[in-house]
C-alpha cells in the first residue's frame, strides 16, 4: 500500500495474495510481460493484480498458476484463498457510510494481529460507547439515518476485540480526551465506566498521558499502527488529516511512528495505573 494511497479496493487478503502471486511468478522465472502474454493482458494489468488493487478473476488465476507450474493441492489452496479474498467484508453493506479514504482502515483493523494507537482528541472508536460515538459522529452531520449507520458500523467493529483470535490493542490516550467537554457529563461518565470495564480484556493495554507530561512525542496528532499475522504484509501506519488519510508502509516512516509510540508508552504511567487514573477522573465528573 503506497504512501498516500487510499487503497479502497484493496483488502489485506488481496494484498497478501498479490504478493504471493508475484513470488510464484518470480520463482518460475517469468516476467510481467510473460504473465501478461499468457492472459492477453497488459503488464500493467498483471502489476495491478499483484498489488491487490483489483479483485481477481479465477480463470485468470488458474491460467497464471498453470503458467508458473503450481499444481495439485498447492494450486487448490491458492484458489480457495482467492475466493475468500474476493468476498466483500462484512462492512461492505456500510459502504455508503464509509468515507472512501477510511475503507482500507476497516480492512486493516479486521486482519491485524496487533493494533497500536495514539489518540489526543477522542476515545478510540474500538472503545467508545454507543452514546459517546453518536455524540462524536453527530458533529457536522444532520441526517439521523446516516449518523445511525455510522454508529452501527462502529459498534460492530468493536466485536473483533472479543472474538477468538482477535487482535491485541495497545492504546495511548491523552488526558485531554477525558477532560474536554465534547459530550454531556452523563455520556462521559458512562464512557469512563466502559473504559474501566474494558481493562479486564486480556488483549487490551491502555495508558493515559497526564497533563503533567507537558511535551511528548505524539503532540502532532493521532495515528494507528497495524501489524499482521502474514509475513508478506509490512506494518502499516494510518495518519488521518483534514483532507482524508495517509497510509504508510515504508520502513523508515513506520519505524518513526513505532519509536514515537515506544517513547510515549515509556513516558506515560504503566497500564497498571490506568484504572486508578480513570477512577479519579470519574469521581471528579460526579455521580
Amino acid at each position: 500500500m503506497a504512501q498516500g494511497q487510499s487503497a479502497s479496493a484493496a483488502t489485506v487478503r488481496l494484498l497478501v495474495l498479490g504478493k504471493r502471486l508475484r513470488d510464484l511468478r518470480q520463482a518460475a522465472g517469468k516476467s510481467l510481460e510473460d504473465a501478461a502474454a499468457s492472459l492477453g493482458l497488459s503488464p500493467l494489468a498483471i502489476r495491478r493484480i499483484e498489488q491487490g488493487q483489483v479483485k481477481w478473476k479465477l480463470p485468470y488465476i488458474q491460467i497464471l498458476l498453470q503458467e508458473y507450474g503450481v499444481q495439485g493441492e498447492e494450486a487448490q489452496t491458492f484458489l480457495t484463498l482467492t475466493k475468500e479474498a474476493n468476498q466483500p467484508g462484512w462492512w461492505y453493506r456500510y459502504r455508503d457510510a464509509l468515507p472512501e479514504w477510511f475503507r482500507a482502515f476497516v480492512s486493516l483493523e479486521e486482519e491485524a494481529s496487533l493494533i497500536r494507537a495514539y489518540e489526543p482528541h477522542y476515545v478510540p472508536g474500538l472503545l467508545q460507547t454507543e452514546e459517546y460515538a453518536r455524540a462524536v459522529l453527530s458533529a457536522g452531520l444532520d441526517d439521523e439515518e446516516d449518523i445511525g449507520r455510522r454508529v452501527s458500523l462502529r459498534m460492530q467493529r468493536q466485536q473483533l476485540l472479543t472474538r477468538p483470535g482477535g487482535p491485541d490493542l495497545w492504546v495511548v490516550i491523552d488526558e485531554t480526551v477525558l477532560r474536554r467537554p465534547m459530550v454531556p457529563p452523563e455520556v462521559m461518565r458512562s464512557q469512563i465506566d466502559h473504559l474501566i470495564e474494558a481493562l479486564a480484556l486480556p488483549n487490551l493495554k491502555l495508558q493515559m498521558i497526564p497533563f503533567a507530561l507537558c511535551v511528548h512525542e505524539g503532540m502532532y496528532g493521532p495515528f494507528h499502527l497495524f501489524r499482521f499475522p502474514f509475513p508478506e504484509m509490512p506494518d502499516i501506519v494510518y495518519v488521518e488529516n483534514a483532507l482524508g488519510a495517509v497510509y504508510l508502509d515504508q520502513y523508515p516512516d513506520v519505524t518513526a511512528f513505532q519509536e514515537a509510540l515506544d517513547r510515549m508508552s515509556a513516558q506515560a504511567p504503566p497500564p497498571q495505573r490506568t484504572k486508578k487514573f480513570l477512577s479519579d477522573i470519574r469521581k471528579e465528573i460526579g455521580a
